[in-house]
C-alpha cells in the first residue's frame, strides 16, 4: 500500500511539473512577464516576477496533489469570503492578461503560414484544435471527473 501511494505521488508531481513547464513555456514565449515589467517601469524586478510565477505554479501543483482540508480555526466567514474574492480577482487578471498575450501571438499564425508556404489547411488545423478542446472538456464533465476534486 505504501509503494502504491509513493508511486501515485511521484506520478502526480511529475505530471503537474510537466503541465507547469508547459504553462511557463507559453508565458515566457509570449513575453508576458517582460511586457508587464516594461509597462509598470519595474524591469529591475523581472526576475522576481518570474520566480513568483514559477513558485505559484509549483505550489498549485503540490496543493492539487495534497489538498488542504479543514477550517481556519476561529476566523469568521467574512475573512474566507474576502480571501476568495481576492483569489478570484487575481485569477481573473491573470487569465485576462494571458488571453491578450495569446491573442497577440495568434497574429503570428498567418505570417508563419505564409513563410512555410502553407496555402490550405490553416483554418482546418485551428478548427481541429478547437474541436479537440471541446471534446476533451465534454468528456471531462460528462464523466464527472471534477467531482473527485
Amino acid at each position: 500500500m505504501v509503494w502504491k501511494i509513493i508511486l501515485l505521488w511521484i506520478i502526480g508531481i511529475s505530471s503537474g511539473i510537466m503541465v507547469s513547464a508547459g504553462v511557463f513555456t507559453v508565458l515566457f514565449v509570449v513575453g508576458l512577464v517582460p511586457r508587464f515589467a516594461g509597462r509598470t517601469d519595474t524591469a529591475r524586478c523581472e526576475l522576481f516576477y518570474e520566480e513568483c510565477l514559477i513558485f505559484g505554479a509549483l505550489l498549485a501543483d503540490v496543493l492539487s496533489v495534497f489538498p488542504i482540508r479543514g477550517s481556519l480555526g476561529s476566523s469568521p466567514d467574512i475573512l474566507l469570503k474576502i480571501l476568495l474574492i481576492l483569489i478570484g480577482v487575481f485569477a481573473g487578471i491573470f487569465v485576462g492578461c494571458l488571453s491578450i498575450a495569446l491573442a497577440e501571438v495568434l497574429d503570428g499564425i498567418p505570417i508563419f503560414a505564409r513563410r512555410v508556404k502553407l496555402k490550405i489547411g490553416v483554418s482546418t488545423a485551428v478548427l481541429a484544435i478547437a474541436l479537440g478542446k471541446i471534446a476533451g472538456s465534454l468528456y471531462y464533465f460528462i464523466n464527472g471527473f471534477f467531482e473527485g476534486i
